[in-house]
């Protein structure tokens, strides 16, 4: 197997396997998880660029404002959207964040259009079209939005269209991101243990473990992610991105057994079939670009 691949299909399964390990965290508040995430995301992260003798490039760069509006905006939208996943996953909706993801690369397109001023191809339309009609049948279905799967939808798209443009890669990017998080992260957890509600150090050694761990788990997967990327396509890459929310989905029924109803059923399909949509239609542009019609 190309190594690109394997890296990019090991970084999707693991991250389609984070919700088994927000699970074993689901006692833990979320918010409290988000704050030993970005901090030992923030030390995981310097060790690795101090391995890879990448901090000089980064202490040269980190300091211009560009740079620091930019990866505040980031930060902030990461952190939105790191705090509802875990909370989701902990509150029993993973299928939701699952239909989130699924959601998500539509959703880049059509930021592209409304903020890049790029132009969709009809199939593109269709496909986004087609997503948006299975938002709209899950909403009246179940008299809601589905406002978990909006939200990571919307902060991770919008996440990816700030680090399109943002100067740094995405190691020193994501460092600089949590750097910004660290000190408000650091007094939560700080107040937390000041008015004896933290768990860390509390409630046993497992709890500590994994809470130390959640900058490993952070971490690993965007160091497979940024190989595969150097390695192989971005459509490529693209379509290997489903393996994630296809994990999550089934994680969801068949591991933790949330209710699957006909509607969300029905909904489902109909967003699985404008990913199909997109999907083909990618294929068949990009076949054609290289095997012109004589």
């Amino acid at each position: 197997m190309n190594r690109g691949v394997l890296y990019a299909a090991s970084t999707y399964i693991l991250w389609g396997l984070l919700p088994v390990y927000w699970k074993w965290l689901r006692l833990t508040p979320a918010s409290e998880v988000l704050c030993h995430r970005i901090i030992w995301s923030f030390i995981t992260l310097l060790l690795v660029l101090l391995a890879a003798q990448q901090w000089n490039g980064l202490r040269r760069n980190v300091f211009s404002m560009r740079v620091l509006r930019a990866y505040a905006a980031s930060g902030a939208l990461i952190a939105v959207n790191w705090l509802t996943y875990i909370w989701a996953v902990g509150a029993g909706f993973i299928l939701e964040t699952s239909l989130g993801y699924f959601i998500n690369p539509l959703l880049s397109v059509l930021l592209g259009v409304v903020i890049l001023r790029e132009r969709l191809r009809p199939g593109q339309w269709a496909a986004i079209a087609l997503a948006a009609a299975g938002v709209l049948y899950l909403s009246v279905a179940h008299g809601s939005l589905p406002w978990i799967a909006l939200t990571l939808a919307i902060t991770f798209s919008l996440y990816g269209l700030i680090k399109k443009t943002a100067p740094l890669g995405s190691l020193q990017g994501l460092t600089v991101e949590t750097a910004v998080l660290l000190l408000p992260a650091f007094a939560f957890l700080v107040y937390i243990g000041q008015t004896g509600q933290g768990a860390f150090l509390r409630t046993g050694a497992l709890i500590d473990i994994l809470l130390i761990g959640t900058g490993f788990i952070t971490v690993v997967p965007l160091l497979l992610f940024s190989s595969a990327a150097r390695r192989i396509d971005l459509s490529l890459l693209g379509i290997l991105q489903y393996i994630a929310p296809t994990i999550q989905f089934l994680l969801g029924v068949f591991a933790y057994h949330e209710p699957f109803t006909g509607d969300r059923l029905i909904g489902f399909c109909i967003v699985w079939s404008a990913l199909i949509v997109y999907a083909a239609e990618s294929y068949l542009t990009r076949r054609s670009q290289t095997f012109p019609a004589a």
